[in-house]
């Protein structure tokens, strides 16, 4: 995997750490659905805007658009009502775990789907990464977990699973579109449900258009859903999914990072040990080929 490649992943799960603090500093002003839709629908104008401005083709063919229906309900109306409702239900060591074990689900569907192939050492790879995201998020299950419902736990599973069909769904068709129009298209299919949903449950009225909620909005849409989303296209266009998803570990991690950094939040030793843990999955399953089969076979 070349250092370009690596440092697009990185952004991406970084940017994805960053909407956490966004989505939960924007809540305090809008409805969640309605939130939800004004984030697909501003990221989806902007990415077809640009495509359009740099002269982009457009997709065309029925298995194409099929695909982006798939992601956009998947990625953008699943993911998304998971991920702006979970946290009203569901404790945030729990949530880690459901949401992290998206990794191992997309690299057996990538299996199953694409006829990607990963070795036991990188199978191996993907347990010990999920292993240190039990353990980073074990502090929080321990205080927390009380605080779990059933209808919590079903919109995690609901964003991992609707993420994962899309991962898979976006990887069938990397290289054979243009990304800036399949992922901009993605986000306005999936905001038609979220939106009918808006505004049958929630009263639009009540946003409340401070600089904190505009602040929140611009950043959850551009940069945590056009600018991540089109950098995770560029990535499966030359990385097979479970060697790519397998960084989706570093989410946790980086929102940890940045609780210590900004919110003086302290890293616990059994912590630092889960992160290592990740590292070295994360490593497995990227090891070469060759490299792979070699450790397989010990």
């Amino acid at each position: 995997m070349s250092l370009t490649t690596t440092t697009k992943i990185v952004m991406a799960m970084l940017l994805w750490a960053l909407c956490f603090p966004l989505i939960t500093a924007g809540l305090q002003y809008s409805p969640h659905l309605t939130f939800a839709t004004l984030r697909a629908v501003l990221a989806g104008v902007a990415l077809v805007l640009i495509a359009i401005f740099l002269g982009r083709p457009i997709p065309h063919g029925r298995r194409t658009w099929l695909t982006l229906c798939v992601v956009g309900v998947g990625a953008t109306s699943l993911g998304f009502v998971g991920m702006f409702h979970a946290a009203e239900f569901v404790s945030p060591g729990l949530a880690t775990v459901v949401a992290n074990a998206q990794p191992l689900l997309a690299a057996m569907l990538g299996v199953a789907w694409l006829g990607e192939r990963l070795a036991k050492v990188g199978w191996g790879g993907l347990l010990i990464g999920f292993a240190g995201i039990l353990v980073i998020a074990l502090p929080q299950l321990e205080n927390e977990v009380q605080d779990e419902t059933a209808i919590g736990f079903a919109y995690i599973v609901l964003a991992a699973v609707g993420v994962t069909i899309s991962n898979v769904a976006i990887k069938s068709i990397a290289g054979e579109v243009d990304g800036l129009f399949a992922m901009g298209f993605q986000m306005l299919i999936g905001s038609v449900p979220l939106a009918v949903a808006a505004l049958l449950l929630e009263d639009q009225s009540a946003i409340q258009w401070t600089s904190v909620f505009v602040m929140s909005l611009l950043g959850l849409a551009l940069f945590g859903s056009a600018l991540v989303y089109w950098l995770w296209f560029s990535v499966l266009e030359v990385v097979e999914l479970n060697r790519a998803i397998v960084f989706s570990f570093l989410v946790p991690i980086f929102g940890l990072t940045i609780g210590a950094l900004f919110f003086g939040e302290r890293l616990s030793a059994v912590q630092l040990f889960g992160i290592l843990l990740v590292i070295v999955g994360i490593s497995f399953v990227n090891l070469n080929g060759r490299l792979q089969d070699q450790l397989s076979k010990i």
